[in-house]
């Protein structure tokens, strides 16, 4: 690391990520809960009540899944937050695309799970990459590579590269990515979401000692994943 690139990082330098969403319920909610409530409003008027609870549980179901908790940040600038509630499906080194080694752990979302990301650290977005590819089912381990995703590079202010990737699922059709080039985020920040279904990788430095394992459930901003190792 130069001292130009650590100097970039600095978070007083300048835009800053405004936390998006906030809301206790991701507004999409609402247009998403809109089609089954009308159903089953239609379905009671016309006396189908299993239709219409069926509809009924439909829309409770759509507003829980776009549930937005607030979460209590762990540790320190070092300590490494999970980037979404899920699953740990691997803990791995792995080849970037730069061919550095780094060290990759994929969460796995199922549609019970909060969809609402969050970053792991807090830097200096580097670059925001929509990538267009197929829908596989997220347990796949080739999805990484094959599926459409959203790649956010972020420089922390020490200079570390870190990289979270949302990538969708066979069921998840839609990425949610609010920031933008050059703005600097705080470690936990909500900044997005997957619609239904998903996976969430995040690829750190190697010299982070990662704390979860494989078949670990984890929660967006308040699960470590991993620490790096204090500056001096």
């Amino acid at each position: 690391m130069d001292q130009s690139t650590a100097q970039s990082a600095q978070p007083m330098q300048g835009a800053r990520f405004v936390e998006r969403p906030t809301q206790i319920i991701v507004p999409d909610a609402f247009r998403f809960g809109a089609v089954p409530l009308a159903l089953a409003g239609v379905s009671g008027f016309l006396g189908w009540a299993p239709l219409a609870w069926v509809f009924l549980g439909l829309t409770l179901f759509v507003l829980a899944f776009f549930r937005n908790p607030e979460r209590v940040l762990p540790g320190g600038e070092r300590t490494v937050v999970s980037a979404a509630d899920g699953r740990v499906l691997e803990v791995a080194e792995i080849e970037d695309e730069s061919g550095e080694k780094a060290l990759r752990i994929a969460v796995f979302l199922s549609v019970f799970n909060v969809h609402v990301n969050r970053a792991p650290l807090a830097g200096r977005v580097e670059s925001v990459k929509q990538v267009q590819g197929k829908y596989l089912a997220a347990f796949d381990p080739k999805i990484d590579k094959e599926n459409a995703r959203c790649e956010l590079t972020l420089r922390t202010a020490h200079g570390e590269r870190v990289r979270v990737i949302q990538i969708v699922g066979l069921i998840a059709r839609r990425i949610v990515c609010h920031p933008q080039q050059g703005e600097w985020i705080e470690r936990g920040m909500r900044y997005g979401l997957i619609r239904f279904g998903s996976r969430t990788d995040v690829i750190l430095p190697l010299t982070a000692v990662p704390q979860v394992k494989k078949g670990e459930k984890v929660r967006g901003g308040s699960t470590i994943l991993a620490t790096l190792p204090e500056v001096v």
